[in-house]
């Protein structure tokens, strides 16, 4: 008889904050063809002739301020909803990250040594990408193909759409956001423009005026227009006029060209053109991590107010809001039950 169970997914963490976990992390992730996606030559010259002889250091300093006594808050986070969740469904609940550990094939291997034969993997990534929810299922299906053939995966998709999760998204922000303020700056996770077109099996994004169309083929695959699907959804269910409302990308490497406007150069004009009292969110993530607390909540406040910003104000991510877990909880069962209807 079958036995079924869950796989909550999230990106990862270096094991501490020493320059050499954080290498050996930053070679793990840069070196997915998924995330740089050049050919092995010019990616391996590039990451480990380049990038990891000048980044570790910086990064490893970076994660410093927001290690905790728990460690890495991606993961403890990740631990919280994973422990919230397992007291509210019925089957096995384990976790594993794309890069590092605990790996996805540890946690396969968790769920398989309790018996388990059908899995349930939930990306924790809301909108859909090549360097997110499509390396996740890669990776995933690499590790049942060698270690785990007998096993079933059933993939929860990306539920930037669902109304439940919008609805969890809004009360979140409405809880949070600030009685005064004069913009709300969602920055989202920025990828190489040419992601997007990678990622099309229509060919026929332009990255302009689809994006915005009611319906198009390629928005099950389109990151773009996924995030200003979000942003749209969550500005209705809060009543907010859209001149208060922006949509800014982060985190961007190298010289090529990624998604615009991009968040770091936004922050740092917003004082000049009158907004002074700023919040800010970033609906890419679901837990909080090194691009929220670090990226934007220290370097971001500091660019906002060298800018001649006056207040800035971070709103956290879901995290492991109970009303998150419930969302989880319902996406969860929606694949379970698939499992029994085959």
């Amino acid at each position: 008889m079958s036995k079924k169970g869950i796989l909550l997914v999230n990106l990862g963490s270096p094991k501490s904050t020493k320059v050499e976990d954080v290498k050996e992390y930053l070679d793990e992730f840069l070196m997915d063809e998924k995330v740089i996606d050049y050919r092995w030559f010019f990616r391996t010259l590039l990451v480990r002739g380049i990038i990891l002889n000048t980044r570790p250091k910086k990064s490893a300093e970076a994660y410093k301020t927001v290690w905790t006594d728990e460690g890495s808050p991606l993961i403890f986070i990740t631990e919280r909803i994973k422990k919230k969740l397992e007291k509210m469904v019925k089957v096995p609940v384990e976790i594993g990250m794309r890069y590092a550990e605990p790996s996805i094939e540890t946690g396969i291997r968790k769920l398989t040594d309790q018996g388990v034969t059908e899995i349930v993997l939930f990306p924790l990534y809301p909108q859909y990408a090549m360097s997110t929810t499509e390396t996740v299922i890669d990776k995933a299906e690499e590790v049942r193909k060698k270690h785990f053939p007998d096993i079933k995966i059933n993939y929860i998709q990306p539920f930037y759409n669902r109304e439940i999760y919008i609805d969890c998204l809004a009360e979140s922000i409405r809880e949070k956001l600030p009685k005064n303020f004069d913009a709300l700056q969602f920055s989202y996770h920025g990828v190489p423009e040419r992601h997007i077109y990678k990622t099309d099996p229509t060919n026929t994004c332009n990255l302009n005026d689809c994006c915005s169309r009611d319906q198009n083929p390629s928005h099950q695959f389109c990151y773009r227009h996924q995030c200003f699907k979000v942003t749209e959804e969550v500005i209705k269910k809060l009543d907010l006029p859209k001149e208060k409302v922006m949509v800014t990308f982060q985190s961007r490497l190298g010289n090529d060209k990624w998604m615009e406007p991009y968040t770091d150069e936004t922050l740092e004009s917003l004082g000049k053109k009158g907004i002074k009292n700023l919040a800010i969110v970033c609906p890419a993530f679901v837990s909080d991590c090194l691009e929220t607390l670090e990226e934007i909540s220290v370097e971001g406040k500091e660019q906002f107010l060298h800018g001649g910003g006056e207040n800035f104000h971070y709103i956290p991510c879901l995290n492991d809001e109970d009303r998150w877990i419930e969302v989880v909880k319902t996406l969860c069962e929606e694949k379970l039950n698939e499992f029994y209807l085959v």
